[in-house]
């Protein structure tokens, strides 16, 4: 192991076993980091990118700091958390080694290299009926993939892929049942994967609490909407009050936990505000927050009300910066934060991911309801989730990812943001509909004019600002 990795692995472990060390090393790794990504690279076209990129990683260091402090995560999570995440990433252990041979492995085989990660939304059932949902779920629904699908989809993931990361979504995971089996006896076989679960949080008791700070493998990120009125009005009366007591079972066993929060026309004031900002971090111990912002799909292809304003769209961007900046709390805006993943993260090679939903079909992005390939059909052909990254929908995008890739920033969705493109020159004519919300977006004109005039409006607001940076 090189020099420089090894002060890197003392330092983080320093970062996490000792206290009244920790401000030290936090300070020590901080400037490590900003050499690393700064200084290397004055004089160059993308310092500012990469200007960017320090200061959302040097917010994470900081908030782990400082809920470390805190006692909200425990150190053995925390460790677990270094040794899945940062130690594939920075450090060029053996184990990365292995993981890098099974990434030229699949390079061979199909032209790309892998994802970075991979979205499963194993069942579309939920307790919960929120306004807008993508999903469009509701708890009578029940599309649940089989037990023996999703270990299989998994134990592709980490032995074919080489992936280390999974998201799971929904529906409300935490209502999966399939084979006597639910998803923490998922996440407790596949102990060397990190999950990332989207949660409404109110199914989070002591027990489930007590399971995830065990396993050391799961991050909970639960949804909010704004205070509890907000989150109220649009998920259900008493909601919020559940999601308070499962923060604080959260804490008191020390299992961190991120923020998601939509933004939309009626919240969207509340979170140009720092005070909000404030509130999750500082007061409820946040580690991490994702901000989304309402997609008109699924319920929400009649709700373009609720979705947020160009003009509204450019301010939530302005407060990320200064935010991240200043106050050093991490979040990411999934659309207005593409300079940090250099563009879209949708079509699946490595600078991408996969959706996976609860019928088995495999789409470009949980906000692109269209596919081409289903896994049920994949396995009867005695193929992978892998050979789904070679459809022709999956290729396009990719092809139309490689060209946009240093224009507008500001601007990446390749639907949101650029839904003309996408429909005329991406969406194939073997692409299927998720459902039937997202087949009536194709035919309906009003839909379409109501996504050009946005795509425009947001084109003259942010350009100048993308030629800036």
């Amino acid at each position: 192991m090189k020099v420089k990795e090894t002060i890197f692995k003392k330092l983080t472990d320093t970062v996490i076993s000792q206290k009244q060390l920790r401000n030290v090393a936090v300070n020590q790794l901080d400037k490590y980091m900003f050499k690393e990504m700064i200084k290397n690279y004055e004089g160059k076209d993308d310092t500012d990118t990469q200007l960017a990129r320090y200061q959302f990683f040097s917010a994470i260091l900081h908030s782990l700091q400082k809920n470390l402090d805190k006692g909200y995560i425990s150190t053995n999570v925390a460790k677990r958390l270094k040794d899945t995440l940062v130690g594939d990433s920075l450090l060029i252990s053996s184990e990365y080694k292995i993981k890098r041979d099974v990434h030229y492995k699949y390079k061979e085989k199909y032209g790309e290299y892998p994802p970075n990660f991979i979205t499963l939304s194993p069942t579309q059932r939920c307790n919960l009926q929120c306004t807008g949902c993508y999903a469009a779920s509701n708890k009578n629904t029940t599309p649940t993939l089989p037990y023996n699908i999703v270990d299989k989809i998994v134990w592709e993931i980490q032995n074919i892929m080489g992936i280390k990361f999974i998201v799971i979504s929904g529906g409300e995971p935490l209502m999966y049942k399939s084979e006597g089996k639910t998803l923490l006896d998922l996440f407790e076989k596949y102990n060397d994967i990190f999950f990332l679960v989207y949660t409404n949080g109110t199914l989070i008791n002591s027990t489930v609490a007590k399971r995830m700070a065990e396993l050391r493998n799961v991050f909970p990120a639960i949804s909010v909407e704004g205070y509890e009125k907000e989150t109220d009005e649009r998920r259900g009366a008493g909601t919020y009050k559940k999601i308070l007591q499962a923060m604080a079972k959260l804490r008191n066993i020390g299992v961190p936990f991120a923020i998601s929060v939509t933004a939309t026309s009626k919240n969207v004031e509340l979170l140009l505000t720092e005070e909000f900002y404030d509130y999750y971090f500082n007061e409820l111990g946040a580690t991490f927050m994702w901000q989304f912002q309402l997609m008109p799909i699924g319920k929400g292809k009649d709700t373009f009300d609720l979705v947020v304003s160009p003009k509204k769209r450019v301010e939530l961007y302005k407060i990320w910066e200064r935010i991240v900046n200043e106050k050093k709390y991490p979040f990411a805006d999934f659309w207005n934060n593409a300079i940090l993943s250099n563009g879209c993260i949708a079509y699946g090679n490595d600078s991408g991911y996969l959706y996976i939903n609860w019928d088995g079909n495999i789409m470009p992005c949980v906000f692109v309801p269209y596919y081409v390939d289903n896994i049920y059909d994949l396995y009867k052909d005695n193929k992978t989730l892998a050979d789904a990254t070679l459809s022709c929908l999956m290729q396009k995008g990719e092809k139309w990812k490689d060209e946009y890739n240093n224009c507008n920033k500001l601007m990446p969705c390749s639907i949101r943001d650029h839904y003309k493109n996408f429909k005329e020159n991406i969406l194939t004519n073997d692409s299927k509909p998720e459902n039937k919300q997202a087949a009536d977006a194709l035919k309906n004109t009003n839909y379409f004019q109501n996504m050009i005039n946005y795509d425009e409006e947001l084109t003259k607001l942010t350009e100048n600002i993308h030629k800036e940076k």
